[in-house]
């Protein structure tokens, strides 16, 4: 017999095993069921041995607990008695449903152990909601993380959202677990939990798989059915150094790159948002026209506030609803790599909004984040910050990671706000921060985190790679972890970024003392494997849109941003693009409009198009461009010195270039003018005699230039310049950006 305990507890839903108590269960020489539905008024059992008859229940506690007993009847050898609960309600009508807690545990013990160690990198795979089959009945499993609960339920539209219906089972380590028969895709659920206070918090699941749409928060019953068609491309990704292949990213918020008229709301301008399906349809084709290798979304997790633009998430394993199902991002992603185009999503694990309904506190405790706000919160942000000293939060965090890479065949991660993980100061006002134990400024923790994310991704996922948005100068960032580095594939080279916009935001004229804003990075420009950003940061918060920033008048801006691409281009370090950026937007980027797609029926923004994408093709077409990014050998300055015109002229060396001074090298010469002056004659000298082709003009007609060039082609003179024996003699074009190759190695 059960002590009277033991019945308060499940009545009082604070029963931290309810399976003990109710279910069927041995009692001394009969075999009894006992059932908890408040909800209910009659209970009978139906067994599913056709030798035992139906028992009615006699509710043994005024809260609802009702009990059968089936004297002599032993608990079978299988160790489950089957049956089935006839149940009839206040409102007369009635139902017949299997019993949750008649099912076996769904957390097996090895799970559980690789949980509790922080190991279980396929943590997906066992906690959230999944649909499956235990013994024969379908339903849903349901686990959840969460050790300072004093008692977890499910609720859902299933069980009208009664936290009494579904209490979960603890299975120790701190993980509670349910499995609800009959339950299946598309329902909606909560996990309702009393704190270690009392208190009763309601949280969305923390690896839901699929969410219902904002504003609305609750976590959705989801199975992925979609069979992927890139096997080659992911066999062929897993053969590639990055380092030595073209890379060049179109960024893109897939909320306001295109909207479809006249089928969303006023407030939106009667815009609606496309669906994933219908960007692989428009962006796939639109970035394969570009010439573009990769895309990378801004966030695509769920999360609660549009103006985050998803960088505060709530649903780390959910792709947001607001544009479709997660099998359709999937269908979004594969359609990608049959065009030859890779896939990088931006990824958070920085930090995390503090809505009551999400991460935040999530037991009750400081589960995800520290207790202490100088260690757990981003003020600036106000955000809570992941405790990367807990290793069940960094397995969480990786697994994350693994989980887009291996569920979605994503291609990489942007990893935001990586200072704000390595410093503990990081935005602290005054001494609002406590040390290391070393007594240091650095999260050790962090960087630890940062490793081991590293290692798992690398090895688990050959070919995917991982960028850092980094903007110090902490060492080694994309150097090895057996060496002592961060193991990032690349990291953002925001002082490039930095240095060179703010030299193109000079009247030109001023341009001669601000020289040094081109030539500085290339004294650490080797020091790390670099990508060159003008990502969505440079165009929102009053910093205005890249067009915008350029002085002058229109043509002049429009002949400044030509060159500032075609000296990105040409600059050592692979390249992002925002949307937007290639049409030559006037006004900043906002995530409630599309983009001005009106400025293409504008020749020149049209030819500003046009120019993106033969830089695009250029770059792939000369291996010289990027296949020595970040070796030293791989650049030499013609002249870095001539100031007062303003002009800088270097070479890019492939792989096989062997000696730089050798006529045999393999490359391409850059030229740039910066003024809006023509310079004629200006002599540089070059490693081949021969001919030099221009292969690119910024000034070109076609791109909206002025015209000025020379003609596509130069003769090398027996004239020493720059340290070479021989020379040529080039007109610049005004704002104008030259890219030249020796004739013999031109391709067809």
């Amino acid at each position: 017999m059960l002590e009277q305990r033991e019945l308060d507890l499940i009545a009082a839903v604070e029963h931290p095993d309810p399976h003990h108590v109710l279910g069927a269960h041995e009692d001394e020489d009969d075999l009894v069921v006992r059932v908890f539905r408040p909800d209910a008024t009659e209970i009978a059992v139906v067994p599913g041995d056709p030798r035992l008859r139906k028992q009615p229940m006699e509710r043994v506690h005024p809260a609802g607990l009702f009990e059968a007993r089936f004297p002599g009847v032993s608990y079978p050898a299988d160790g489950r008695f089957r049956y089935q609960l006839e149940l009839r309600f206040p409102d007369g009508n009635s139902s017949v449903e299997l019993d949750p807690y008649a099912m076996p545990p769904t957390l097996g013990d090895i799970d559980r152990h690789l949980l509790a160690e922080g190991r279980h990198w396929e943590l997906y795979r066992v906690l959230g909601a999944h649909v499956r089959e235990v013994d024969g009945v379908s339903g849903t499993s349901f686990a959840v993380w969460a050790p300072n609960a004093r008692r977890v339920s499910v609720l859902g539209d299933f069980n009208h959202w009664d936290g009494r219906r579904h209490a979960m089972r603890r299975m120790g380590e701190g993980f509670w677990e349910i499995f609800i028969p009959g339950l299946g895709e598309g329902a909606l659920y909560k996990y309702e939990i009393k704190t270690p206070e009392g208190n009763i918090a309601v949280k969305t699941d923390p690896v839901a798989q699929a969410m219902e749409l904002r504003p609305a928060t609750a976590s959705r019953v989801y199975t992925s059915r979609y069979a992927f068609q890139d096997g080659d491309w992911m066999q062929e990704r897993g053969r590639i150094d990055s380092r030595k292949k073209p890379l060049t990213i179109y960024e893109v918020h897939a909320g306001s790159w295109r909207r479809v008229p006249g089928e969303g709301p006023p407030y939106e301008g009667g815009m609606r948002w496309m669906t994933y399906r219908e960007l692989a349809d428009h962006l796939v084709e639109y970035v394969a026209e570009l010439g573009f290798t990769h895309i990378e979304l801004m966030p695509v997790m769920e999360h609660p506030f549009d103006g985050s633009w998803g960088y505060q998430v709530a649903g780390y394993f959910a792709p947001t609803s607001r544009f479709g199902d997660p099998d359709d991002l999937r269908y979004f992603i594969d359609r990608c790599h049959q065009r030859g185009i890779g896939v990088i999503l931006d990824w958070t694990p920085a930090h995390f909004p503090k809505d009551a309904w999400a991460l935040g506190r999530f037991d009750g405790t400081a589960l995800y984040e520290h207790l202490d706000p100088r260690l757990g919160e981003h003020r600036e942000w106000n955000t809570y910050i992941f405790n990367y000293g807990r290793h069940e939060v960094r397995n969480f965090l990786v697994a994350n990671a693994l989980y887009w890479l291996d569920e979605f065949h994503i291609d990489g991660l942007r990893v935001d706000a990586v200072a704000s993980m390595l410093y503990l100061d990081y935005a602290a006002q005054g001494g609002d921060w406590v040390p290391n134990r070393y007594g240091g400024r650095e999260n050790i923790e962090a960087i630890d985190f940062i490793r081991e994310l590293s290692n798992r991704v690398h090895e688990r996922c050959p070919g995917a790679i991982l960028c850092a948005e980094e903007s110090t100068a902490w060492p080694s960032v994309t150097h090895a972890t057996y060496v002592g580095g961060l193991g990032f594939d690349f990291k953002w080279n925001m002082g490039w970024m930095h240095d060179t916009l703010d030299f193109f935001k000079h009247e030109p004229i001023h341009r001669a003392f601000h020289y040094h804003q081109l030539t500085f990075g290339l004294i650490y420009a080797f020091s790390e494997k670099f990508l060159l950003p003008l990502s969505h940061d440079e165009v929102v918060h009053l910093k205005r849109a890249l067009l915008s920033k350029m002085p002058g008048d229109y043509w002049q801006m429009l002949a400044n941003l030509r060159a500032l691409y075609g000296y990105m281009w040409a600059h050592p370090g692979k390249k992002l693009l925002f949307m937007g950026g290639e049409i030559g937007q006037f006004a900043e980027w906002s995530e409630k409009t599309e983009l001005d797609w009106g400025l293409l029926s504008v020749p020149e923004h049209a030819g500003l198009k046009r120019l993106v994408t033969e830089l695009n093709a250029l770059y792939k077409k000369y291996p010289a461009m990027y296949e020595l990014d970040d070796e030293h050998h791989g650049f030499r300055w013609i002249d870095c010195t001539d100031h007062m015109q303003t002009v800088i002229s270097f070479i890019r060396y492939g792989d096989g270039a062997g000696d730089q001074m050798s006529p045999s090298g393999t490359h391409v010469v850059f030229i740039g003018n910066f003024t809006p002056v023509p310079r004629h004659p200006y002599r540089i000298g070059v490693p081949r005699r021969g001919a030099y082709l221009e292969v690119l003009n910024t000034d070109a007609v076609q791109y909206g230039g002025s015209g000025v060039g020379n003609l596509g082609r130069v003769e090398v003179e027996d004239v020493p310049s720059h340290g070479f024996p021989q020379s040529i003699v080039l007109s610049l074009p005004p704002l104008g950006v030259l890219w030249l190759v020796p004739e013999q190695d031109a391709p067809g």
